[in-house]
């Protein structure tokens, strides 16, 4: 897994954000056991009390759970896989319609440009 942090951001939250991408991509199998805190901590170059911290509000939104005895697991239930993607899909179209925005477009000149960059794409095909 690659880490990517920025400056201007608390580092749990983008923890958080990496551990949703690396689940809903499915580079993290559902019922897949994750490393130890301390080991995900190493690799991400982050202290191994942010990594709780973020693994803990993953739990609380049921995407990972415990297991006293084994450890963590991303979860199996496919219902809220989706449903966390559909959440990243929709912040991301968010984030692009607002910096068009900044940029100077509206949304009926955005998706004009997305179809035409559409059209353009398959016709590289």
């Amino acid at each position: 897994m690659i880490w990517n942090f920025d400056n201007d951001r608390p580092i749990y939250t983008q923890i958080i954000e990496h551990m949703k991408f690396f689940i809903i991509s499915g580079e993290l199998k559902p019922g897949s056991k994750l490393a130890s805190v301390r080991d995900l901590a190493s690799e991400a170059g982050v202290n191994p009390n942010t990594m709780q911290r973020a693994l803990a509000e993953l739990e609380r939104t049921e995407l990972v759970y415990s297991n006293r005895t084994s450890g963590r697991f991303i979860t199996e239930n496919e219902d809220i896989i989706k449903m966390t993607k559909t959440e990243v899909a929709e912040k991301n179209i968010q984030l692009f319609l607002d910096n068009m925005k900044k940029i100077g477009y509206d949304k009926n000149e955005t998706l004009s440009l997305l179809k035409n960059y559409k059209k353009g794409d398959e016709n590289n095909e």
